[in-house]
């Protein structure tokens, strides 16, 4: 049976500029051929076990030739597979998908195409740049300034003067001075504003903004390389007025997140709203236990109090009740106590509230609290991680607390980002990681194998993490509380006052 192959437009950055269409398409294929320009995060929606393709396309380098890329979209898609084409950008805008269509048609494949926001709107979007203003111009015109390898860059600047509009051009970086003397040449105003703008949508963004006559000299000057579009035009004046993007308290700094993939979210999607370039990269994994026998053994005796330590424990323990045969009922009477917030908020969606949670969210300060809140003879259940620290039931067994330390889940750490890493930092190209816990610490050092991590900022939620990251050399900072809110709090007022 033969599969379908369906063309999706990645967009300009990262998942927010995603559609929706193209996130649902992504996480139903059996394979995905990408572009170079496609970010990490969104490359993360693609299902672990689908067939992966880089086709690594650049300026004036194609490792694939395209040729080969149509060929192996239909071999793909011949063997049945659910094939999904994720091409940076607008799939039909400079994007050759009309030809790699044009031949899925002609081999009897089926397609499909779900468009995507194009740099060409966004980038200048995200500079302050509105393409088309009606006190400043009422057309837009999109051209491409590469060149067919071999061949001259022909574009009639002349009749793109007469329009007198905004002109994008796309993968025009090489190019920018036969651009810019193009347009010097047909007539344009040497004072026309005009902008340089690369890696645009993106925490990585830059942009400089001249009269078209001295443009070409401040992007040399700034040292701009591709990916980079040049937007000429009147309503390049507005980018400073307009420009909501860079001044985000964030931007242009890059954070590495390092929690597992099921929790990074909320870290990473609020670093990346205060328009930081995000990386993330866990570099632990929580795995359920399938044998949780002794979970079993446990309830068999009477609990008074069941202690959870981190959000991953809480479907944790209500699976692991589920491979006994058993529910919530089997906890009934039992007060819940939670390491954090995040705990407590994990546990609020099965409809339980927490009856104690410490002001400082640790694991010593958890320990405390039972001892003062249990009544003597009450017994706590401590279902958690099989590796977890050895603070609470120490604490607990030195003040004669009767508890029963369960494994529900292991905490492995994960190194498929290992080569990114190490990549990144050799480039000084991380401002700072973030750490949640100690083995976020110990699952990064993991990965990224022998370095020296003395240049490195950690940003750790706690003083238990921040020793751990201390350990390895690292420049630490550390939250006032053990929140998120306190993570980014910490991470901004680092930044102000540099």
């Amino acid at each position: 049976m033969s599969g379908k192959v369906t063309l999706v437009g990645a967009g300009p950055g990262g998942r927010g500029l995603l559609t929706r269409a193209g996130a649902a398409a992504l996480e139903n294929a059996d394979a995905v051929v990408y572009d170079r320009l496609v970010s990490e995060d969104i490359l993360d929606l693609v299902p672990p076990d689908a067939e992966r393709v880089s086709v690594g396309k650049e300026n004036n380098r194609h490792p694939v030739p395209q040729d080969e890329i149509n060929e192996l979209l239909v071999r793909l898609a011949k063997a049945g597979k659910n094939t999904v084409r994720l091409k940076g950008g607008d799939c039909y805008l400079f994007g050759r998908g009309g030809e790699e269509c044009e031949c899925l048609k002609a081999n009897g494949v089926p397609f499909e195409v779900i468009p995507g926001v194009t740099s060409a709107l966004a980038a200048p979007a995200f500079a302050g740049i509105p393409v088309t203003h009606r006190d400043y111009c009422s057309s837009v015109h999109i051209v491409t300034a590469h060149a067919r390898a071999g061949k001259k860059l022909e574009i009639d600047f002349e009749s793109l003067v007469r329009l007198d509009g905004t002109l994008v051009f796309l993968m025009g970086l090489t190019a920018l001075e036969r651009v810019t003397d193009g347009l010097l040449s047909a007539g344009i105003d040497p004072r026309m504003p005009a902008a340089v703008i690369e890696n645009g949508a993106r925490g990585s963004q830059s942009k400089v903004v001249a009269e078209i006559s001295a443009l070409s000299e401040r992007v040399r000057a700034a040292g701009l390389q591709s990916p980079a579009l040049i937007v000429v035009g009147r309503v390049c004046a507005l980018s400073e007025t307009l420009d909501w993007f860079t001044p985000l308290p964030l931007h242009g700094r890059t954070v590495a997140v390092t929690r597992p993939r099921e929790r990074a979210g909320t870290l990473a999607d609020r670093l990346r709203a205060l328009g930081a370039n995000v990386i993330e990269c866990p570099c632990i994994e929580t795995v359920e236990r399938a044998d949780v026998s002794a979970l079993d053994t446990a309830l068999h005796e009477k609990w008074d109090w069941v202690a959870l330590t981190s959000p991953a424990g809480v479907p944790a323990l209500l699976h692991a009740l589920q491979k006994n045969g058993r529910d919530l009922r089997a906890l009934y009477g039992c007060r819940f106590a939670v390491l954090g917030a995040g705990t407590a908020r994990a546990l609020e969606k099965y409809g339980i509230t927490a009856d104690l949670c410490p002001e400082i969210y640790d694991g010593a300060h958890l320990a405390e609290a039972l001892v003062r809140a249990a009544k003597p003879g009450e017994r706590v259940l401590l279902p958690r991680a099989a590796q977890g620290a050895d603070e609470l039931p120490r604490i607990l067994a030195e003040n004669g607390v009767p508890f029963a330390d369960i494994a529900t889940y292991d905490t492995v750490y994960r190194s498929d980002k290992a080569e990114r890493l190490r990549e990144l930092l050799a480039q000084n190209a991380v401002d700072t990681v973030t750490f949640t816990s100690v083995s976020t610490v110990e699952g990064f050092v993991n990965a990224v194998g022998k370095a020296d991590f003395s240049g490195l900022t950690a940003l750790c939620i706690s003083e238990k993490t921040a020793e751990a990251a201390r350990n390895h050399k690292m420049r630490v900072k550390i939250a006032k509380n053990a929140t998120i809110d306190e993570m980014i709090a910490c991470l901004l007022e680092e930044y102000q006052n540099v």
